[in-house]
This record gives structure tokens, sequence and C-alpha cells, in this order.
């Protein structure tokens, strides 16, 4: 035994070096070594025994368990049945007789060792496995410890790892769920006993006034007094042990119900025990017991109370997520219902020591979470199947959520509750579409309760009636590119709008008199202008006044969110029904543009200017954006009166403009000044009304950007103001016949517009040649940049309209494109300007090229053939990084515009855009990790044989009819395999997405063109591409992508599913490394020959789990093992 002891005191000092915090790396890892080579020596367990029974070191400890763990995960296979035996006796003596000592995470260590035995060796060779831990929970003493052990095998053998076959993990789901029932029976009694125990003994409370809560909701509710009365009980008060044992049987059920399906083993006693348990999280009282002789202990437990609340709840919501619910379930699931509305209206209630508030706030976190997932639940999965119930009482339900949503103490709690409601009115929804016939009769069961939902979410979005809460938010900071408050207030307007697509005349009725109370503030706002020496100034100092006047303005600028949200719901149909109610609205939102434009708020001096007048930018830039929320109603309004009388919308949209114009300046605060760009943009676009060249403010706009001379606006204002007039001239005007669109003089306006743009631009051909110094050169790329985003975006706008209109936007930008392609010679090096460049010829191509013609639209791409030289690429993709890489993407992007052409204009280029991609830039990214140039260059080969599939397959149709079966010519072979040969290697790359982008290309050529059915396919490639997929799968390095790779590999062998099952998968079985021939026949056995993909997929996945399970076995046993 010397040698034992004295391996342990070894062992116990090596530990302590090793955590001690002066031990160097290198020591550290000399230590691990030694460590590593104990294990793996036969026998070390034996050792480990010892140690684990004579030392009270943790460390030592945790070491030992982890040679078992691994002797038993990886090993056990070839450890002798004598040894066997002999651990799974020692083990569970040692747990027995320590586990009281045992810190816990060395116990729980030790429990999940014993139970990887059972995983291994249950009921075969370790049959009382199963039942020692029922006796461990059957006594009393240990208790505890048994259910640790059952929550572990829970957990490792229901669901487990890899490690095991299929048919072992079939077998152990087997026997386990054989045993379900007599666990939940152990359990349920377990919880039961404990309740009744402390029930008899809790004092009971002085009746209160409100005790009588089993009102008329409760009893509709339960629908049975007994169970009301059962629910009203007080509330034990547990001692610890007690407490301990039910959190962990409830931890068991919650794990037990992820896995089990429901079914009459979950017995209504079960489910009554386990919300007598939730109620504890709900229940104020236990957390707050009157402190015994002072003691702090009573905190604790309360905490430890709630706690037991918040497992509850989780097991409640564990069955709750399951949407396959049994008939003979559904009654148990009312019944669930029932009983959790009952808590739900307990944490509701309202009394005179308590608001709804101040009970949340009092209860724990978690179980608010969990309450909340509860109700999510219920309105999403079981909804629809509990509404048809007439005893389930849903309006009296919504009223609950109601409270429950608007007394919530935090503001993540809130808007999880707002997703609810967003849940419940898409249900709403989709319900009334479904069933036209009684709309009216399901609206008006709900309409109260919408209508109050409506008001209060208006509410809360007010600083008017929640500034306290509202001025919590953070406006600052962007998570997601929006602020804390830009996402409460547009969660909140979504609720609004859905509401108003159900009940459009209340929810307007509801917030337009709100709008209008703010509106007079607003408007009202000219009397306290005063001019002074420096300018305008509003005369309200007060610092009462200016709070209030900073609140009004917060609350209109979000109202007029909300009215823009609104616009939607009335154009199309309803336009004629709703149309004085959205006149009233354009009429208000004019008017209010003009009235900020006209008196310059934006300008106003204030007595805070750091609150005040952001709040002033803000309103006025929200009225803009509100107005082009209009501008589709605006248009349909347009196409109702332009024949009879036109003037209200004359009045409208000139009155507009005269809003928007003094905004268009370099000396307005960029969000006012976009906000007034982007209404003009609609304007053209949407409206296009036929008056809008002649109107004084739109020529004015057209003389401020041709001028030279004028401060050039910021690029984004330029950019749109330029679309804008850009499309005034080049859109048809709607309800006018082709004949009346005054093409001509729109034509020459439009080619001058264009020729003012580009005035420096097109200069720049002449110096472009000669070597420019740094300054000049910043300076051409300042022109380059400025111009070419601006004729981008004018390209962009029109890409999808007449050919009309894109041929005069050809003609007026012809000389410019001209240029563009005799400077890109001389900006090849400069990354930052070919990727421009190049953008601007991609939406010419996406736009343009039909009306660019043939013979300029081949230079071009002959240019970008010659000037992207293999030495060019390598210095674009390797040496400038991902601006360089960018260049090369949109060069490849263009081509794949160009090769999906139809027709046989650029047939021609095929051949060396095909060698461009193989020779050329395919050699430089193959090898690289990096995933840059990848997707785009695999993207262009897909449309390269998806696109042109007679470049490579002539196949005629009368050669198919002659021979029955189209063996078609093959032109092109070479080019065909090495693109083939670039998707297989693409596979073999760890890029999860290139692998997903590359797998949908070959699966859409085989949809669509019968890719793997192809002769060179099917005798060359078909195998090669099923082995790759097969060793995808064994390696585990894609593993998101398994359904579709089984798929895949399906497809693939239907084509020859006699060559797969004779040839393939022999082949690949002896090709396999690792694994005996017995194994291999075992494998080659159970991969049944199923024609059908459900069945294929599952003996695929089967094959390779037991593959690696082979694997991990073989490597497992001792070296010079004679396996018979």
């Amino acid at each position: 035994m010397a040698s034992e002891e004295a391996s342990l005191r070894a062992l116990e000092s090596l530990m302590t070096e090793f955590f001690h915090n002066c031990t160097t790396n290198e020591r550290k890892r000399e230590i691990e070594e030694l460590l590593n080579n104990f294990a793996q020596q036969i026998g070390a367990w034996r050792f480990c025994l010892y140690f684990l029974s004579s030392t009270r070191n943790d460390y030592v400890m945790m070491y030992s368990l982890t040679v078992f763990e691994n002797l038993i995960n990886k090993m056990w296979l070839g450890v002798p049945s004598q040894d066997k035996m002999e651990i799974r006796s020692c083990l569970p003596k040692l747990l027995l007789a320590h586990h009281k000592t045992l810190p816990y995470f060395i116990r729980n260590k030790l429990c999940k060792v014993i139970v990887d035995i059972g995983r291994q060796d249950w009921p075969m060779f370790y049959h009382d496995f199963f039942t020692n831990i029922l006796q461990l929970i059957q006594s009393p003493v240990t208790t505890p410890l048994g259910l640790i052990m059952l929550k572990t095998t829970s957990e490792e053998l229901a669901c487990p790892r890899e490690d095991l076959s299929v048919a072992r993990k079939e077998e152990l789901r087997k026997l386990l769920l054989d045993q379900v029932q007599t666990v939940l029976g152990l359990l349920t009694g377990i919880l039961e006993s404990i309740w009744d125990k402390h029930s008899a003994t809790a004092a009971t409370p002085p009746p209160s006034p409100t005790s009588g809560e089993s009102g008329d909701l409760l009893s509709s509710l339960l629908q049975s007094p007994s169970a009301a009365k059962l629910l009203n009980q007080p509330i034990p008060i547990l001692d610890t042990d007690s407490e301990y044992i039910c959190s962990l049987a409830l931890e068991c059920l919650a794990h037990l119900f992820s896995w089990i399906p429901l079914s009459t083993s979950i017995t209504p006693s079960l489910l009554t025990t386990i919300f007598h348990f939730a109620r504890f999280g709900c229940d104020t009282r236990a957390r707050k017991m009157p402190s015994v002789n002072g003691s702090s202990h009573n905190s604790v437990l309360g905490q430890e109370r709630g706690r037991l609340g918040v497992l509850a709840m989780s097991c409640i919501n564990e069955l709750m997520s399951k949407n396959c619910v049994p008939m003979e379930f559904e009654e148990y699931l009312l019944r669930m219902f029932q009983q959790t509305f009952y808590l739900l209206q307990k944490i509701t209630k309202e009394n005179n020591a308590h608001t709804v508030k101040s009970r949340l706030e009092e209860l724990d976190e978690s179980y608010i979470e969990k309450f909340t997932d509860f109700l999510r639940l219920f309105v999403s999965v079981h909804l629809r199947r509990i509404e048809s119930y007439s005893q389930f009482p849903v309006v009296e339900f919504l009223a609950l959520l109601f409270k429950y949503t608007f007394h919530q103490p935090t503001h993540e709690g809130y808007f999880s509750c707002l997703d609810i409601w967003t849940l419940f009115l898409d249900y709403l929804t989709s319900k009334i579409k479904s069933r036209l016939a009684d709309k009216d009769a399901v609206l008006n069961r709900y309409e109260d309760a919408l209508v109050l939902l409506l008001t209060e979410v208006l509410n809360r979005i007010q600083f008017r009636y929640n500034q306290a809460q509202l001025e919590e938010l953070d406006d600052e900071t962007l998570d997601d590119d929006q602020t804390e408050w830009q996402r409460y207030l547009r969660q909140s307007l979504e609720v609004v709008a859905k509401v108003m697509e159900l009940l459009p005349t209340h929810a307007f009725s509801t917030l337009f008199p709100v709008l209008q109370d703010n509106l007079e503030v607003y408007l009202g706002l000219q009397q306290f202008v005063v001019t002074s020496g420096t300018g305008h100034r509003l005369n309200i100092t007060a610092e009462n006044d200016c709070r209030r006047l900073h609140c009004s303005l917060r609350d209109l600028s979000s109202l007029l969110q909300a009215v823009g949200r609104l616009a939607e719901y009335f154009t199309g149909d309803v336009f004629a029904a709703r149309f004085n109610d959205a006149l009233t609205v354009v009429e208000r939102l004019v008017k209010v543009t003009l009235y900020g434009s006209q008196i310059k708020l934006y300008n106003i001096e204030t007595a805070v200017p750091s609150v005040l007048k952001p709040d002033l930018i803000d309103v006025h830039a929200q009225s803009l954006a509100a107005l082009q929320a209009y501008a589709h109603w605006l248009a349909q309004f347009y196409s109702e009166v332009h024949r009879q009388n036109p003037e209200q919308f004359i009045s409208l949209v000139s009155t507009a403009l005269e809003a928007i114009t003094p905004l268009i300046s370099s000396k307005v605060q960029e969000k006012l000044l976009l906000s007034a760009c982007h209404l003009l943009v609609s304007l053209a676009t949407t409206v296009r009304p036929v008056f809008l060249i002649s109107i004084p403010a739109v020529q004015k706009v057209f003389n401020r950007i041709t001028d030279t001379s004028a401060q050039r606006l910021p690029d984004k204002a330029q950019v749109l103001v330029c679309r804008a007039l850009s499309n005034v001239l080049l859109l048809p005007w709607p309800n006018l016949p082709e004949g009346e669109q005054q093409w001509a003089v729109r034509s020459t306006n439009h080619a001058s517009l264009v020729s003012a743009l580009t005035r420096e631009y097109r200069q720049l051909k002449a110096t472009a040649i000669l070597p420019q110094r740094k300054v000049q050169l910043e300076d051409t790329k300042v022109i380059i940049h400025q111009t070419l985003s601006v004729l981008e975006d004018i390209v962009e706008s029109i890409s999808g309209e007449s050919t009309k209109s894109r041929q005069i936007c050809y003609q007026s930008l012809q000389e410019s494109v001209q240029v563009s392609l005799a400077l890109f010679p001389a900006f090849i090096h400069q990354s930052d300007v070919t990727d421009e460049m190049l953008s601007f010829f991609l939406t010419l191509f996406q736009g343009l090229r039909v009306q660019m013609g043939v013979p300029f639209t081949e230079q071009i791409i002959q240019t970008f053939l010659n000037m992207f030289t293999r030495e060019q690429l390598a210095e674009s993709i390797l040496h400038e990084g991902s601006t360089g890489c960018r260049v090369v993407e949109k060069f490849l992007k263009i081509l794949q515009v160009v090769v999906q052409e139809p027709g046989q204009v650029f047939k021609p280029f095929l051949p060396s855009v095909i060698s461009l991609c193989m020779e050329q830039v395919y050699p430089i990214i193959a090898e690289r990790s990096s995933p840059d140039v990848k997707a785009e260059l695999f993207e262009l080969l897909f449309r390269v044989l998806h696109h042109n599939w007679r470049y490579f397959f002539k196949s005629s149709v009368l050669a198919s009819v002659q021979r029955g079966v189209a063996e078609e010519q093959m032109e092109n072979e070479a080019q065909f395999s090495a693109i083939m040969q670039a998707f297989g290697q693409s596979f073999l790359q760890p890029d999860i997405h290139l692998f997903k982008q590359n797998l949908f290309y070959l699966e859409t050529l085989n949809t669509k063109q019968k890719l793997y059915h192809k002769k060179i396919f099917r005798t060359t490639m078909l195998f090669q591409f099923v082995n790759v997929l097969l060793q995808v799968l064994v390696h585990k390095s894609h593993d998101l992508l398994q359904e579709e790779i089984g798929i895949a590999t399906y497809n693939m062998a239907s084509v020859d599913f006699d060559g797969f099952y004779s040839a393939f998968l022999p082949e690949f079985l002896a090709s396999c490394d690792g694994v005996d021939s017995n194994q291999k026949n075992v494998l080659g056995r159970n991969f049944k020959m199923d024609r059908d993909l459900p069945s294929f997929t599952q003996n695929v996945h089967r094959l390779v789990n037991d593959l690696r399970y082979y694997r991990l076995c073989n490597d497992s046993l001792p070296p010079g093992t004679v396996k018979l």
C-alpha cells in the first residue's frame, strides 16, 4: 500500500503546485503531460479508487474522477470484465458512504461517472442500475442523492451524445420510457407528501377582507369550487431540507418533460401539485416572512421559495412548448391553463396594501420571465385550440394580460408582453381573413379589449402620461441600428398599426384628437417668437414652461410617427371609404410643414438650446416624414381627380413644395435637410404630377443644383435632390397617353441637367493620362466620387422603368460613361477609385445594358478583361485588403449580368469569362482560407452553367426523340470538368456559407437541367461527390447543414441506386480506416436498401453515427488487443 500512499502524496503536491499562482506555464505543461501519461496507464483506475477514498484534496478527487470518466467513455470496451464488475460495485459504495461530506461538485461528478457506466452497461451487465436509483429516492435518508442520480440519468441517457451506436441510443430511450410512469409516480408522491405534511402545520391566517377571492372569474376559470378552494389554501412554510428536495424533484420533472411525449402518465394530480409549487413564486408573503430571532436566515429562505416557483413554471413551460397534443391530453391542458390563470389573477390583484406594479416588483425577476414565457406559449401555440372551448373565458384572460402588461416593472418585461399582444393581433387578423362571414362577430367579441389596448399603448409613448419611465430610456447608444427609445416607440407603433388594421375607425378616432392637442401647442408657438438683435428668439423662459414644451414636442414627434405608420390603411380598396379622414390628416400635415419652414423654428434661439432646439428640429423632420408616408395616398388621389377638379390636389402639392424648398440648403441641419429631400423624391417618383416642373419652387431647386457657384449640399442630400430632379424629367406621367408625355422637351432638359452635374468630371478626360501630384490626385478623387455617386443613383432609380425613360437617361449619360471608361486604366492601381467606377458600371449593366448597345458593351467588357491580368488580380486580392477584393467582386458581378443575358449577343465572351475564372481568379483564391471573392466567383460559374447550358450540352430535340434517351453531345468538356472540380474542392473547405451556397447551386442545376443525370457527371463525378459529402458528415465539420447534405446525397445516389448499393457503398466501407472488417459488415448490413428519401437519409445518418462510434471504441482498446 506504500506505493499507493506515496503516489497520493506526490499527486497532492503536484496538484497544489499546478494551481499555485507562482507556477509558470512551462511547468504547468510538464505537470499536465505527467498527469495525462499516468491516466493512460492500464490499471491507473485502481490508484484513483484509493485516492478517492483516502484524500480530502478537491483537485485530486476531480482528477481521479476524470480518469474514470475517460476510462468509461473512451476505453470501456477494452477493460477486462472482472475489472468492470469491481468498478461497478466500488463507485456506488463510495458515493453512498461519502455523499453527505463530499463537496457538491465532486458528488455530482461521481454521480455522472456512475451514470456513464449505466449508459454503457444497463441492463445487460448492470441490471440493478435503475432499481438502485429508485431505491435511493424511496429511502428518506438518500432521497436527494437519488434525485440527483435521476436527473443525471435523464440528461445523459435520454438524449445521449454521439459516442453510442444508433441501436444503443434507441434501446436506452425505450428502456427509459418504460420507467417513466414509475418515476413520475414517485416524484408526484414526494412533492405531495411534503406539501401535505407542511400544509397541516401551516397556521391559517386570519380572514382578510379580500379573502373571498374565488369570485366569478375564478369559478368560471376553474369550473369547480373545490379546485378553487384547494388553490386558496395558504402556502406552507417549508424547512430547508424539504425545500431542497422539492427543488431537486422539480428540476427532474423539467428535464423529463423536455423529452417524454405528452401522455396520460402526466396525471392531473401531478399537474395540480406542480401548480401548488408555482404559487411559491407569486406569493409575496413567502418572501417576507417575519424574521425569527432577528436572523436574516429567512430572507435567504424566501429567495429559495421564490426559486421553487421558478422551477415549477419551468416544468409548466416545458409542457406548454409541445405543439403536438394528443386528444386525451387536451383536457389536462385546459386544466393547466385554468390553474395558471388563477395564478395570473393572483399576481395582478389589487388591494389596499399593494398596487399591481408594486406586487410585480416584489416578485423574483426570473419568475416574471417564466410567467411571460408561459403567456407567450399560450397565445402562440395553444390559443386557437383553447378558444373554441366555450368554458374558457378568453376576454377575461385578455383583461388579466392587459393588467399584467401595463404593470411590468421593467422595460424588457413590457417589450416581451407587447410581443404577446402582437402575436394575439396576428392570430386575430389571420382568423378574420379565413372566416370573413362571421368577421363582425369575432371583432365584436374583442373590440373593447383592443380599444383599451390601443389607448394604453398610446398613453405609454407619451411624456404627458409616462414621463418618469420614458426618461429612463436611452436615446444615444445604438444597438442593432436603433436606440432603446426608438425600439420602444417602434414596437409600440407596430401594435397601434395592427389594431388599426382590425378597427380602422376606432383607431383613427382615438389617435387623431391626441395629435390635434399637441399640434395646437406647436402651432401656437408663433405668438412667442420675438425678433432679437441676432435673429428670432422663442420667448418662453420659465423652467416649468420649458419642461412642458419639451414634453409636448417629444409627444408630437411620436404621434406624427404614429400617423405616418397608419398611412397604408387609407389606400387601396378603402380609399373612398376613408377619404375624409385621410384628407384631414394630409391637410394638417401640409399646414404644419409649411408653418415650420416659414417661421424657421429650426433656426430659432431658445432658453434651453440643448433640449428645445433638437426637439423643434425633430418635430419638423417628423412632420415631413409623416407627409412622405402619404405619398401613395396622394398618388391615388391624383388618379381619381386629375380629370374633374384637381384644384384641391394641386394646392396640397404646391404647398408641400413651398415647405420643402427653403430647407434645401447647406445651412439647414442634416436631419431636417434629408427629410425634406426624401419628401421631394417621393413627390417626384410616387406621385409624379404633370405640373411639378412648372412650379416655381421646383425650378428654384433646379437652378440651385446646376449653379456651380452655389455651395454643394452634403453628399446624401445632393444625391437625393438630383434623383428627384432627374425623375421629374424621366418618369412617365400617370393618367396620360404616350402622345402627351412631351418627351422631346423633357429629354433636352434632362441632357442639360446631367451636363451641368458632370461638367468637372468630363474635363478630367484630358488630364487623367498625365502623372498627377498628390494634392491634385486627391481633388480628382473627390470629383470622381461626387459625380459617380449621383449618376449611379440616377440610373438605379429608373432601372425598372419604361424603355423611353431608360433611353433618355442613357442619351444624357453617354459622354460621362465614355469618360469613365477612358479614365479606368489610369486608376487601375487606386483600388478605392476602381471600386466606385465598377459600382457605376455594374449599375449601368443592370439597368441600361440594352440602351448601351452591343458594340459599346463589348468594348467595356474587353477593356476590363484586358486590365484584369493575372498580376493585377493577384495585386488586388492579395495586397490591397478588403477594397481590392471588393473591386474583383464587382468585376465578377458585372460578368454575372453579362452571362445571364439571353440571346446570342454576348455568347462570344463565354470562353474568355470561363478562362478568366478558372485560370486566373481561381488559382489565386483556391488555397486561401479567407472567403473573399469565392462566393462571387462560384455564383458566376453557376450562372455560366445555368444560363448557358447549351454551350456544354448540345442536345437536340430530334436526337432525343429518335434515341428515346438523350445521350447528348458534350462540348467544352475540359472547362465543364474544371468547373465541377472547383465545386468539389469547395466542399473540402471550412467556410460553411460557401458550402451551403455551392450545394444549393448543384441542387438547382440538377432540378433545372438534370445535372446528376448527365453522362459525364454520372460516370466520372457522381460518386466522388457522394464520397466527399459523406466524409464531411463523418468529420462533423459542417454539422449545421446535416439535413441539406443528406438530401443532396440522396438526389445523387438516386440517379444510380444499383451502382450506389452494389459498388459505391462496399468501396466506401472498404476504404474506411479505423474500423475492422466485422464492423464494416455490420455497417453495410444496417444500411437498408431503401429508395425513399426519409429512409435513405436516416440510413446515411445511422451509418455516419455508427462509423464514428466504432472508431471511438477501437481507439480506446489497449494496444495489442486481439479481436476475434
